[in-house]
């Protein structure tokens, strides 16, 4: 993996996004799998609540603070996109120093948002505090369209005047104003740029049928901690009085769930004994009582999580859909723990349509799926083959890395730079626990 600390390079921004297409690692991990997983696990930060936080630093020319804040390709992406603005950004340990005293451009490269979606997120910040923004339309994985519409209706209706040219969203507005927004369909990103737009803007902004993923409740708590007035983070409907200015502050980000129910999945079919501290079990309601389903015994504190489980899992049927219902960023690895249950489990994929994609590698290790429509039927097996894999979008690498470490035999995933985006040294981690996993060149 790259190290997390290149982020803070001071190159222009086209030799940065340059070299972050170049230095894309060819590892690959290699894994023996039928080893149970025993120990603690230490969760690291949410992915998906520091890359909309280390976005709302463009809001201030203050210094903002983040805690916990995990060492991973895709924050890499992120400190590379904002320092090419003009932030100045240093990390030490889990902390990173944010500070955009000046932005000095206002354009989001193609070279850079392709790699990562979440690069859309600076366009709401960028037009409240410089009234202009050039963002590129955004890449990332490819399990589905991802359509930014919302984000172009909502900042519409906050008196923004945008066109798509060349493939750049490119937007003005000499300020904002407040409106009430009624979204087509729920939207994570979408809910995130219009609250830190909203934020700076002039007069009540409302949104309707808004996202209620804590990620969002945490840039809400990050953006009040800095002087914005939101309220109702965590429903449906929100609410964002503007201000016409925000100050500094200091921000932990909240534990990973989608980590923390990775690390859980695998125990469960690994089978052993695995403890998450510093987790957020408020947080994987749906994802807890799956587990409990599937046969695992699962034991919460206020910050832990226990899994204990032995033999096969018993089957799962699940249908994804918005916080707080059945993450579809949990799918995949479900997928993996019931290719060994003890029967048959439906998975309905709701959310995106080309989110099964890691069906196929999971057949390769002998796995009987199919697929009809948006649901596939899971016929578990006995037991699960090692093979040569690839992996195709992040969650889907993670469903490999279970099934790898369920399989006899040896299992090579290729393409884990997938995995790099959203799991911060998990071979390590998970060898820790007593996986026979490793990465190789």
């Amino acid at each position: 993996m790259p190290d997390a600390l290149r982020f803070f390079d001071t190159r222009p921004v086209r030799a940065i996004a340059f070299a972050a297409n170049d230095d894309l690692p060819m590892d690959k991990l290699r894994i023996s799998g039928g080893a149970p997983l025993v120990g603690e696990v230490q969760v690291a930060g949410a992915k998906n609540a520091a890359l909309p936080i280390l976005a709302a630093a463009l809001l201030t020319g203050d210094e903002l603070v983040l805690d916990n804040v995990p060492q991973l390709a895709d924050v890499t992406t992120m400190g590379r996109l904002l320092a090419g603005m003009g932030a100045r950004l240093s990390r030490e340990g889990g902390s990173v120093v944010a500070r955009t005293d000046a932005i000095g451009a206002v354009e989001a490269p193609y070279e850079l948002v392709k790699t990562m979606r979440a690069s859309i997120l600076v366009l709401g910040p960028l037009l409240a505090r410089c009234g202009q923004a050039r963002v590129s339309l955004p890449g990332g994985c490819a399990i589905g369209a991802r359509p930014v519409d919302q984000h172009i209706k909502g900042l519409r209706a906050l008196g923004a005047q945008l066109a798509i040219e060349h493939g750049y969203i490119v937007a003005e507005a000499a300020r904002l104003k407040g409106a009430h927004i009624v979204a087509d369909m729920v939207t994570v990103t979408g809910t995130e740029n219009l609250m830190m737009a909203a934020a700076l803007a002039d007069g009540e902004t409302v949104i309707e049928n808004a996202a209620r993923e804590p990620e969002v409740v945490d840039l809400a708590r990050c953006l009040n901690s800095m002087g914005a007035h939101v309220r109702g983070a965590g429903t449906d409907r929100i609410v964002i009085d503007g201000v016409e200015r925000l100050h500094g502050a200091r921000h932990r980000v909240l534990p990973d769930r989608i980590e923390t129910g990775t690390f859980l999945v695998a125990a469960a079919a690994c089978g052993g004994d695995v403890r998450m501290t510093g987790a957020a079990p408020e947080t994987l309601d749906a994802v807890l009582d799956k587990l409990r389903e599937a046969g695992a015994q699962v034991d919460v504190g206020a910050d832990w999580i226990r899994v204990r489980a032995h033999g096969r899992p018993k089957p799962v049927s699940l249908r994804t859909s918005p916080h707080p219902g059945f993450p579809t960023d949990m799918q995949a690895q479900f997928m993996a723990l019931g290719s060994v249950a003890d029967g048959v489990g439906r998975i309905t994929e709701t959310i995106f349509e080309n989110r099964f994609m890691h069906v196929l590698e999971l057949q390769r290790l002998g796995a009987q799926i199919d697929i009809e429509g948006n649901t596939a039927i899971v016929r578990g097996v006995p037991k699960l083959s090692g093979a040569r894999v690839m992996a195709t979008d992040l969650r889907a690498s993670a469903s490999l890395v279970i099934a790898g470490l369920l399989a006899e035999g040896e299992t090579i995933i290729d393409r884990i730079y997938h995995l790099d985006r959203g799991y911060d040294r998990m071979e390590r981690r998970l060898a820790a626990l007593g996986a026979k996993i490793e990465r190789v060149k």
